[in-house]
């Protein structure tokens, strides 16, 4: 909006993506950081007891009860006001970006809504997850379709890309006909899609589980996710990434993120003074996984954000494990002290700032491989 209104008046600087990400970047920073404090005074009225607190985490959790959640409710505003102001308004790209968002952050939000409506302490008293996995298909088929649309015509329907110069063209892979329509592999790219894009969503929701954790892993993704939209849009800067030169859009969007982010973890920091809820943390990695699809840059993303995955898997680990031993033996056990990982760290007596903190370092770590990846792979 503001970008084509400035170019049109002659502000040829806008035309940069770097300018774009800078100003959607600063815009969302304000808006956190101004209305913050009047949106946590706001979510404690409405809630009156805040965020219920699960009876699955660690005792030391329970002096947290009474602080407000749905933080992600102003994220979500800021980044969506911030790149529709700075974001080429012609562009596909970006507008999907933002729809991911404002879908999972939508499933969320009703997540939210029922947790703290009913002020129940147990770990199911949301929405099941059978119906937020069913929902969360829905929305990866719809996003799947519209980020293969955005693709040039050099770059085949429906492919998995790896680097380059890989192309795996699934709808070319005839399998056989039926009534003589051709049936390809085509349908595995939805499959490949609903891993990336809810794995993105679910490992960013189970990571939320420690004052600043989510804020502090996802930053250094965000910038391997913006190095990776730089090469896309420049031929030559990396010869590990497709051109795509329509991804441009996506700078005010990263920028926004970027900056909503760090604006929460003003608020969020131990002690936080509001949690995210779901309706941002699912809103956040569904919008990082859909970025990294229209980048064609899904494996990258995954070694980035590999601290989050081995959250996510922790989790997937131990209920697995307590199920089939359960099966087997009629008594569950169990490979980590409590699910998911930070929450072991916290029964082994380590600090919670000492386990983000750490956790963090890791996650620059993995960030830093997937930007050697990036460039060298």
């Amino acid at each position: 909006m503001l970008a084509d209104y400035f170019l049109s008046h002659g502000f040829y600087s806008f035309a940069s993506g770097w300018v774009q990400f800078a100003a959607a970047f600063g815009c969302a920073f304000l808006i956190m950081f101004l209305f913050g404090r009047g949106f946590i005074r706001l979510m404690h009225a409405w809630q009156k007891r805040g965020q219920p607190i699960s009876e699955n985490v660690p005792e030391s959790h329970r002096v947290k009860a009474g602080t407000p959640t749905m933080g992600g409710i102003l994220i979500l505003f800021a980044i969506i006001v911030a790149s529709i102001l700075f974001m080429p308004m012609i562009n596909t790209a970006g507008w999907i970006s933002l729809f991911a968002l404002v879908m999972f952050g939508a499933l969320g939000f009703v997540d939210d809504y029922k947790k703290v409506s009913s002020q129940s302490h147990k770990a199911s008293n949301g929405l099941s997850p059978s119906f937020r996995l069913c929902a969360e298909a829905v929305f990866v088929v719809i996003l799947v379709y519209l980020i293969n649309k955005t693709m040039p015509p050099y770059v085949p329907d429906f492919s998995i890309t790896i680097g380059s110069s890989i192309l795996l063209p699934l709808n070319s892979w005839v399998m056989g006909s039926v009534f003589g329509m051709p049936i390809t592999l085509g349908f595995l790219y939805f499959i490949f899609g609903y891993f990336v894009i809810c794995g993105s969503a679910n490992a960013t929701n189970i990571t939320d589980g420690l004052d600043g954790m989510l804020s502090k892993l996802y930053l250094p993704v965000l910038i391997v996710l913006v190095v990776a939209l730089y090469g896309a849009t420049r031929i030559g800067f990396m010869d590990s990434v497709v051109f795509l030169p329509d991804a441009s859009a996506l700078y005010a969007p990263l920028g926004a993120t970027a900056g909503a982010v760090l604006g929460f973890l003003w608020y969020n920091a131990k002690p936080a003074s509001i949690f995210m809820g779901d309706v941002g943390s699912l809103a956040l990695g569904g919008f990082m996984g859909t970025v990294a699809m229209l980048l064609k840059s899904e494996i990258i993303m995954g070694v980035a954000a590999g601290m989050m995955v081995l959250i996510l898997l922790s989790s997937f680990l131990q209920t697995m494990f307590f199920k089939i031993t359960r099966k087997i033996s009629g008594t569950g056990r169990r490979i980590f002290l409590r699910a998911p990982l930070h929450h072991h760290f916290e029964e082994l007596g380590w600090a919670e700032t000492k386990i983000v903190d750490r956790f963090f370092v890791l996650s620059i770590l993995f960030s830093g491989i997937a930007l050697i990846l990036l460039k060298f792979a």
